[in-house]
Protein backbone atom coordinates (compact mmCIF):
# COMPACT_ATOMS: atom_id res chain seq x y z
CA UNK A 1 0.00 0.00 0.00
CA UNK A 2 0.92 3.31 -0.74
CA UNK A 3 2.05 6.45 1.61
CA UNK A 4 -0.14 9.48 0.99
CA UNK A 5 3.55 11.06 -0.23
CA UNK A 6 4.00 8.74 -2.69
CA UNK A 7 0.30 9.08 -3.84
CA UNK A 8 0.80 12.61 -4.35
CA UNK A 9 4.71 12.24 -5.81
CA UNK A 10 2.49 10.01 -8.51
CA UNK A 11 0.33 12.66 -9.01
CA UNK A 12 2.32 15.59 -9.62
CA UNK A 13 4.37 13.15 -11.55
CA UNK A 14 1.12 12.64 -13.18
CA UNK A 15 0.06 16.45 -13.48
CA UNK A 16 3.24 17.52 -15.15
CA UNK A 17 3.80 14.99 -17.58
CA UNK A 18 -0.06 16.00 -18.52
CA UNK A 19 0.80 19.87 -18.97
CA UNK A 20 4.25 19.22 -20.58
CA UNK A 21 2.65 17.06 -23.08
CA UNK A 22 -0.33 19.94 -23.98
CA UNK A 23 2.66 22.49 -23.40
CA UNK A 24 4.82 21.03 -26.24
CA UNK A 25 1.92 20.39 -28.66
CA UNK A 26 1.19 23.68 -28.25
CA UNK A 27 4.94 24.94 -29.33
CA UNK A 28 5.03 22.44 -32.37
CA UNK A 29 1.80 24.05 -33.80
CA UNK A 30 2.89 27.84 -33.03
CA UNK A 31 6.55 27.16 -34.19
CA UNK A 32 4.14 25.32 -37.98
CA UNK A 33 2.04 28.79 -37.63
CA UNK A 34 5.02 31.76 -37.32
CA UNK A 35 6.84 28.94 -40.26
CA UNK A 36 3.21 29.86 -42.10
CA UNK A 37 2.82 33.66 -41.04
CA UNK A 38 6.50 33.98 -42.33
CA UNK A 39 5.23 32.60 -46.10
CA UNK A 40 2.24 35.13 -45.70
CA UNK A 41 4.33 38.13 -44.80
CA UNK A 42 5.41 40.62 -46.90
CA UNK A 43 7.78 43.15 -45.04
CA UNK A 44 11.24 41.72 -44.48
CA UNK A 45 11.96 42.91 -40.88
CA UNK A 46 8.64 41.22 -40.20
CA UNK A 47 9.92 37.98 -42.00
CA UNK A 48 12.87 37.78 -40.23
CA UNK A 49 10.99 38.33 -37.13
CA UNK A 50 8.53 35.74 -37.58
CA UNK A 51 11.57 32.96 -38.48
CA UNK A 52 12.99 34.11 -34.77
CA UNK A 53 9.88 33.50 -33.71
CA UNK A 54 9.48 29.78 -35.02
CA UNK A 55 12.99 29.09 -34.02
CA UNK A 56 11.89 30.07 -30.16
CA UNK A 57 9.24 27.98 -30.46
CA UNK A 58 11.55 25.28 -31.51
CA UNK A 59 13.67 26.07 -28.61
CA UNK A 60 10.56 25.91 -26.17
CA UNK A 61 9.70 21.98 -27.75
CA UNK A 62 13.12 20.84 -27.38
CA UNK A 63 13.14 22.46 -23.38
CA UNK A 64 9.76 20.51 -22.90
CA UNK A 65 11.23 17.56 -24.66
CA UNK A 66 14.14 17.11 -22.21
CA UNK A 67 12.29 17.75 -19.22
CA UNK A 68 9.46 14.68 -20.36
CA UNK A 69 12.48 12.60 -21.12
CA UNK A 70 14.03 13.49 -17.06
CA UNK A 71 10.90 12.09 -16.15
CA UNK A 72 10.79 9.24 -18.17
CA UNK A 73 8.20 9.89 -20.27
CA UNK A 74 8.03 10.02 -24.05
CA UNK A 75 7.45 13.20 -25.63
CA UNK A 76 4.56 13.95 -28.47
CA UNK A 77 6.42 14.78 -31.86
CA UNK A 78 3.63 16.70 -33.49
CA UNK A 79 1.26 19.58 -33.31
CA UNK A 80 -2.60 18.77 -32.33
CA UNK A 81 -5.60 18.68 -35.41
CA UNK A 82 -6.86 22.10 -33.83
CA UNK A 83 -3.51 24.00 -34.66
CA UNK A 84 -3.79 22.33 -37.91
CA UNK A 85 -7.54 23.83 -38.52
CA UNK A 86 -5.74 26.88 -37.35
CA UNK A 87 -3.77 27.47 -39.84
CA UNK A 88 -6.11 26.22 -42.53
CA UNK A 89 -8.38 29.50 -40.86
CA UNK A 90 -5.58 31.51 -40.84
CA UNK A 91 -5.02 30.67 -44.81
CA UNK A 92 -8.52 31.35 -46.04
CA UNK A 93 -8.41 34.45 -44.08
CA UNK A 94 -5.07 35.47 -45.35
CA UNK A 95 -5.93 34.76 -48.90
CA UNK A 96 -9.62 37.14 -48.27
CA UNK A 97 -7.53 39.89 -46.18
CA UNK A 98 -4.85 39.91 -49.59
CA UNK A 99 -2.29 38.16 -47.37
CA UNK A 100 -1.40 41.48 -46.08
CA UNK A 101 1.12 42.07 -42.97
CA UNK A 102 -1.62 43.60 -40.68
CA UNK A 103 -3.30 40.69 -40.92
CA UNK A 104 -0.47 38.24 -40.72
CA UNK A 105 0.23 40.25 -37.36
CA UNK A 106 -3.19 40.00 -36.16
CA UNK A 107 -2.96 36.46 -36.30
CA UNK A 108 0.03 36.26 -34.54
CA UNK A 109 -1.57 38.33 -31.49
CA UNK A 110 -4.53 36.25 -31.52
CA UNK A 111 -1.68 32.92 -30.94
CA UNK A 112 0.29 34.44 -28.77
CA UNK A 113 -2.25 35.26 -26.36
CA UNK A 114 -3.95 31.85 -26.36
CA UNK A 115 -0.32 30.77 -25.63
CA UNK A 116 0.05 33.44 -22.59
CA UNK A 117 -3.70 31.74 -21.45
CA UNK A 118 -2.04 28.06 -22.21
CA UNK A 119 0.87 28.71 -19.96
CA UNK A 120 -0.91 30.73 -17.03
CA UNK A 121 -3.54 28.02 -16.95
CA UNK A 122 -0.90 25.18 -17.03
CA UNK A 123 1.39 26.78 -14.11
CA UNK A 124 -1.93 27.80 -11.67
CA UNK A 125 -3.97 24.76 -12.06
CA UNK A 126 -1.41 21.61 -10.99
CA UNK A 127 1.27 21.40 -8.70
CA UNK A 128 4.10 20.64 -10.96
CA UNK A 129 7.65 20.21 -9.89
CA UNK A 130 9.95 23.05 -9.35
CA UNK A 131 12.43 22.73 -12.11
CA UNK A 132 9.41 22.59 -14.62
CA UNK A 133 7.62 25.28 -13.43
CA UNK A 134 10.99 27.63 -13.73
CA UNK A 135 11.07 26.09 -17.14
CA UNK A 136 7.16 27.18 -17.88
CA UNK A 137 7.51 30.59 -16.33
CA UNK A 138 10.74 31.03 -18.33
CA UNK A 139 8.51 30.95 -21.20
CA UNK A 140 5.77 32.35 -20.41
CA UNK A 141 7.89 35.74 -20.07
CA UNK A 142 9.31 35.21 -23.20
CA UNK A 143 6.35 34.74 -24.85
CA UNK A 144 4.63 37.74 -22.93
CA UNK A 145 7.49 39.76 -24.64
CA UNK A 146 6.86 38.70 -28.01
CA UNK A 147 3.02 39.74 -27.71
CA UNK A 148 4.45 43.31 -26.69
CA UNK A 149 7.04 43.41 -29.25
CA UNK A 150 4.23 42.24 -32.00
CA UNK A 151 1.48 44.66 -30.74
CA UNK A 152 4.74 47.49 -31.53
CA UNK A 153 5.02 45.92 -35.05
CA UNK A 154 1.00 46.44 -35.54
CA UNK A 155 1.25 49.55 -34.90
CA UNK A 156 4.28 49.97 -37.70
CA UNK A 157 2.40 48.29 -39.93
Amino acid sequence: MKTSLEEAREQTHKDTVNVLQGIIEKNYDAEKGYKKAMQDAKNPALKNFLKQQALQRSTFATAIDKELRDLGETPKESGSVTGTLHRAWIDIKSSLAGNDDEAVLEEVIRGEKASVDEYVDAIKDKPLLPKVQSVLQSQLDDIQGTLNRVKTLEDIA
